[in-house]
């Protein structure tokens, strides 16, 4: 189940990736560099966190595989995805919900605080996505005061925990979980939901 969520995930952050890309204008391999950045950037930076040396798109090479047919899948039938940032953001916020189960159920195996685990799943979730926001000369989504993102991948983590103290199936723990995030992000875009302004304005 682990196993299938990251390659979903991977699926998800791929085809971001290319679409941002597009809007960008990028040449082939610009595309291709971007979603690979984002598909295991966040990945990347927790196995590093956590001591797991090589990282796991090293040691595997289906993820570069399943990168690859993402991308030209997405290049291919970009026309077919209808309305670039609405489709930019469905793939984006699939990846965020995904990518937090992956953290935190990795930071659960290597024995860590729940604490440290959800913020290993919201930097899995979130980084990828400001490699690709930085490297197309875009302000990272996750700082951009009018979007709830980093906060979708935080509360999703905390429903991870509290519904695993039920007696729930753990399939199921995951699938609830994923979609806590997934609606929350949804959800803040849709009702322009955001954290409070803790700034004023200067007169």
């Amino acid at each position: 189940m682990l196993y299938t969520i990251d390659i979903l995930g991977t699926i998800a952050f791929a085809i971001s990736g290319v679409l941002v890309a597009f809007d960008k204008r990028m040449d082939l391999f610009g595309i291709l560099i971007i979603a690979f950045v984002t598909s295991v950037g966040g990945g990347t930076l927790r196995d590093l966190l956590i001591g797991n040396t090589p990282v796991g798109w090293m040691k595997d090479i289906t993820y570069t595989y399943v990168i690859i047919v993402s991308a030209i899948f997405a290049i291919l039938f970009r026309s077919k995805l209808d309305y670039l940032r609405t489709s930019l953001l469905l793939f984006d916020t699939i990846g965020i919900g995904l990518y937090t189960l992956i953290g935190v159920e990795k930071g659960v195996n290597a024995d860590l605080h729940p604490i440290i685990c959800i913020a290993l799943g919201t930097m899995t979730a979130c980084f990828g996505g400001v490699l690709r926001d930085i490297l197309c000369n875009e302000i990272p989504v996750i700082f951009r005061r009018e979007t709830i993102y980093a906060t979708a991948c935080i509360l999703g983590g905390i429903s991870y925990f509290l519904l695993g103290g039920l007696p729930i199936e753990k399939n199921m723990v995951f699938v609830i979980s994923g979609l806590v995030t997934i609606v929350i992000r949804l959800l803040a875009v849709r009702f322009k939901i955001a954290l409070p302004n803790i700034y004023r304005d200067r007169g």
